[in-house]
């Protein structure tokens, strides 16, 4: 239909900017902060013009000489879209007050709008005519056209290419200005006027608002107030109805109507509600308040589509420790049978490559989207605490898991760090990431599929957003620099091993990055520092809560971190055992069951269920053995240990377990 449609305004028309049928109204493409409220607007001569067949295109003018001058970086299709009773239509944010019409890219808060110098441009076309990376065209299909910058150099490419002679300038970085055209066609610097006539001294139409009572999340079984507002009184009777559900949350949460009522002449209405407090673990939720955007005539939304948390107090507590207060040996590996036997008798560097072809086989290992690792985090990096709370790495505290940030725009707030990041790991996304497709759907990868590591859940984990956004691309070291990061102040290092580990795992699960010594420049392949690493995993092993997220990957995965389940083969790969043979043992209830207390201890150790001959080994941080025995009953060992954290390696014939224990 649209080639169709294109076909024949091409024989009958020959567009002119100057005559065109769509303009560009108005633009903000920089706004302070966060970039949180940009926009776009479009105006046709008409009211009520729809924009079936027309396509907003983006493009990049910078110097690049791949992804600038003059390509298009962002495609958005107009069809569906009708101009409202002015003939102007918004889209951008969803911050944008009043709310647009259609939300651009995938919802986040921040925009698709690069600040420029850069271009927007409206087609005659469908969107697959501007693949990523195509050069603007200034042909018959072209209607409209802006180039922009906010105090950059003329992009002289991209004026070119789509004929025009004049980039505006919307003002200096994070500035409150918006670029509206004028009636001789050219474009001035003005406060934004989003959903209004350039001209107006005042908003083109009634305002519609609405706010909460609560001061705070909401409970199961509390009562709320949803207060509606306009900005003006209403010249006649106001119906509209709106909805609170929102995915798991529906009508079945809640009792109360979801219909508005403003008679002629009033200004508000007040609706009430009760959350239903009912017996089932659903997780925290949000409603959402949505109007939709089908007001009537003169009137829009000051804002739309805003959630509250609604806080569940069916969680579940796990049996298992936090980092910080850790247990051992009470979640069990969920390894397949013989998951491992590949590696037995192995040495280095047979050892590694064994290793790799276990956890990154092409046609057994699953990789899943960038999306899809927020919904793997919220189980795997669930607090033992709280099953509706995320563990943060680093901060060591939990947040609801309700509080990504992609999801919520209140703080603090929980996004996803890579252990090895990006850049040093060559680490990108691609379209196909930004959808959440379940487990079901994934796709092949291999040791060299190295894009892969960039949504890699062994390697990726819960962190507040702040504290990501410190870390970036440093280095791990004792001591945090300019490019060493050592954790926030405070930190009492409970997340060392894990991030060693998952280092290591990186390293032999993909071809072309490593953990190096020293405090290499960021580049792609290489993450220090090694030896800070290593003392890392000796001095935090690995525990329950560890054992647990290995455990929730591998059926999304279908690999695991080895050095989860074998601690040992860091020493035997990276330590002081290179070269030194891995012998496999499978773990068993019964040596599982073995009690070792206190813990912490002093000169004493007492070992209790000892149901046979075990062989009891003690090393220190250093790697260096410090005890050993042999016991076959109920036993106390008096250790005469210095003061510090060990290892403890309990073996026997069928299995082998290590404890983490402190010495005062």
């Amino acid at each position: 239909m649209k080639h169709l449609l294109l076909t024949i305004v091409l024989v009958l028309f020959a567009f002119a900017k100057a005559n065109s049928q769509i303009l560009i109204n108005e633009l903000d493409v920089d706004t302070p902060s966060f970039d949180t409220t940009e926009f776009i607007e479009l105006r046709t001569p008409t009211p009520f013009q729809s924009l079936d067949g027309y396509i907003l295109v983006l493009f990049n003018g910078s110097s690049s000489n791949t992804t600038g001058k003059g390509r298009s970086y962002y495609v958005e299709d107009l069809d569906g879209l009708v101009t409202d009773f002015n003939g102007l239509i918004v889209l951008g944010n969803t911050d944008v007050i009043p709310a647009v019409d259609r939300v651009m890219g995938t919802g986040d808060r921040t925009g698709v709008f690069q600040n420029g110098a850069d271009g927007v441009a409206i087609y005659l076309g469908e969107p697959e005519d501007f693949p990523e990376f195509t050069f603007a065209r200034n042909d018959q299909t072209l209607i409209d056209a802006l180039v922009y910058g906010t105090n950059d150099a003329d992009a002289t490419e991209l004026l070119n290419l789509l004929g025009e002679a004049t980039q505006y300038n919307e003002g200096a970085a994070n500035n409150t200005n918006s670029l509206q055209l004028k009636s001789d066609g050219t474009y001035e610097t003005k406060l934004p006027t989003p959903h209004s006539l350039n001209d107006t001294t005042e908003p083109s139409y009634i305002g519609l608002d609405f706010f909460i009572t609560a001061t705070g999340d909401l409970n199961e079984g509390d009562f709320f107030s949803l207060t509606f507002s306009l900005t003006k009184p209403a010249p006649e009777d106001f119906n509209l109805n709106f909805t609170l559900s929102n995915t798991t949350f529906d009508t079945n949460d809640f009792t109360g109507t979801t219909s508005i009522f403003i008679p002629a002449g009033g200004t508000s209405q007040q609706l009430d509600f009760n959350l239903i407090n009912d017996a089932i673990d659903e997780g925290d939720e949000f409603i959402k308040v949505s109007l939709s955007n089908n007001l009537p005539v003169g009137y829009k939304r000051l804002k739309d589509n805003i959630r509250y948390v609604v806080i569940d107090d069916d969680f579940r507590v796990s049996n298992f420790g936090t980092p910080l207060n850790p247990t051992f040996g009470m979640v069990a590996s969920t390894q397949p049978e013989g998951y491992y036997k590949s590696l037995n008798g192995l040495a280095s560097p047979q050892l590694e490559q064994a290793i790799t072809a276990l956890i990154a086989k092409t046609g057994t290992v699953r990789q899943h989207t960038y999306a899809d690792i927020v919904t793997i985090l919220k189980d795997a990096d669930a607090s033992p605490l709280n099953s509706n709370k995320v563990w943060l790495l680093y901060s060591e505290t939990e947040l609801r898991d309700v509080e990504y940030q992609g999801e919520t725009s209140r703080t603090p707030n929980w996004n996803r760090e890579h252990v090895f990041p990006r850049n040093r790991g060559g680490f990108f996304d691609i379209k196909a990431d930004e959808i959440a497709d379940g487990i079901n759907v994934w796709v092949e990868t291999s040791v060299d599929s190295l894009r892969h590591g960039n949504s890699d859940a062994h390697h990726l984990r819960a962190t507040n957003s702040g504290v990501n956004s410190s870390r970036g691309d440093k280095n791990y070291a004792a001591t945090t620099t300019s490019t060493q990061y050592s954790g926030p102040d405070g930190s009492m290092g409970s997340w060392h091993g894990d991030v060693a580990r998952s280092a290591f795992y990186m390293q032999l699960r993909y071809n072309g990055i490593s953990v190096v010594n020293g405090d290499p420049l960021p580049r792609i392949g290489q993450l220090g520092n090694l030896a800070t690493l290593l003392d890392w995993h000796r001095q935090d092993p690995p525990d329950d809560f560890e054992m647990n997220r290995n455990n929730v990957i591998y059926p999304w995965q279908f690999n695991r971190n080895p050095f989860i389940d074998n601690p040992e083969l860091v020493e035997l790969i990276f330590g002081n055992q290179v070269g030194q043979q891995f012998t496999l043992s499978t773990r068993s209830e019964a040596i599982n069951q073995i009690n070792v207390y206190p813990n912490p201890s002093k000169d004493v150790l007492h070992l209790n269920n000892i149901q046979e001959q075990t062989d009891v080994r003690v090393y220190d941080t250093l790697g260096r053995e410090t005890l050993n025995t042999s016991i076959d009953g109920n036993t106390a060992i008096n250790h005469n240990l210095s003061a510090g954290i060990y290892l403890l390696v309990l073996s026997n014939k069928t299995g082998r377990v290590t404890k983490k224990i402190i010495v005062n």
